[in-house]
């Protein structure tokens, strides 16, 4: 059974999260960071190798979606400030942080700024830092996806106004693994995407600004260990992000997977679980 809860902080801002699993402290717990835009709900399609594995999942929604409440301005390294807070409120010393898309780039955060408490973190199809020294950054990207973070990059009422036009998807995102994945298990995303847009594009502007502005942590500080996973056809965040920070995160390791997109690739999600749970 999940549970959701509200955090009320110091500052009236309201945290929402997700706790799914055994809850006797006996196990993991794994941190779950979404990507963009999603509601936080942990994945369901990796629930049953979770109670497998003894694993207790924790999630929240970012400030912006779902039942969070906005906070403009927020980097990516805020994450390692939400995670702990609520890691705190439940009574959880050590855990582990996973992430897709996204999420990635906010799960390094945690590992980075939190090594005495994060075990190690998993990264699944996540960008690099924008700006990376020796990285092309937007090259292999789509075009759709190119424009709405180069909207970003030129500020938030560019931004704002672009996700007003309405953009129309790009079906070409998606390879026909990805498409395959998606009328599939992964067809879950349809439960966390239509959501977080339902109050419209705030908490999606507020993350493209976060990809493309300085994250407020350095990957090079990260110690604790890291698993990279990539799909080498992904069109949405190009093979060269998972490559970059698997050379500048020092305790990283990388899985590529052939012929895997930006969906297909969490078909090694629960061999990424696996990983974490020796980490224990």
């Amino acid at each position: 059974m999940m549970i959701e809860a509200d955090l009320v902080l110091d500052d009236g801002h309201i945290l929402h999260f997700y706790d799914q699993g055994p809850s006797d402290g006996a196990g993991l717990a794994v941190f779950w960071l979404h990507g963009t835009p999603n509601i936080g709900p942990p994945p369901a399609p990796l629930f049953a190798d979770a109670a497998r594995l003894g694993l207790r999942w924790i999630a929240y929604d970012r400030p912006g979606y779902g039942g969070s409440t906005p906070r403009e301005g927020r980097d990516v390294a805020s994450a390692a400030r939400d995670v702990v807070r609520i890691a705190d409120r439940l009574g959880i010393d050590r855990f582990a942080v996973m992430g897709h898309s996204g999420g990635g780039p906010h799960a390094l955060a945690c590992a980075a700024l939190l090594p005495g408490r994060v075990l190690a973190a998993v990264g699944i199809a996540g960008l690099a830092p924008y700006g990376a020294e020796g990285l092309d950054w937007f090259a292999g990207m789509r075009p759709s996806g190119e424009a709405g973070l180069r909207a970003a990059h030129a500020g938030r009422a560019t931004k704002a106004e672009y996700e007003a036009s309405c953009p129309e998807f790009d079906p070409a995102l998606f390879t026909a693994r990805d498409r395959a994945a998606l009328s599939g298990q992964w067809a879950w995303f349809d439960s966390v995407v239509g959501p977080a847009m339902a109050g419209g594009p705030g908490g999606l502007i507020d993350d493209d600004i976060a990809y493309v502005t300085p994250w407020g942590f350095d990957c090079a500080q990260i110690a604790r260990p890291v698993l990279l996973l990539h799909g080498d056809e992904d069109r949405m965040v190009p093979r060269q992000h998972g490559e970059w920070l698997a050379r500048h995160c020092p305790a990283a390791e990388l899985w590529l997977r052939p012929g895997d997109g930006h969906i297909s690739v969490l078909s090694a999600a629960p061999r990424a679980l696996e990983w974490l749970r020796t980490q224990m």
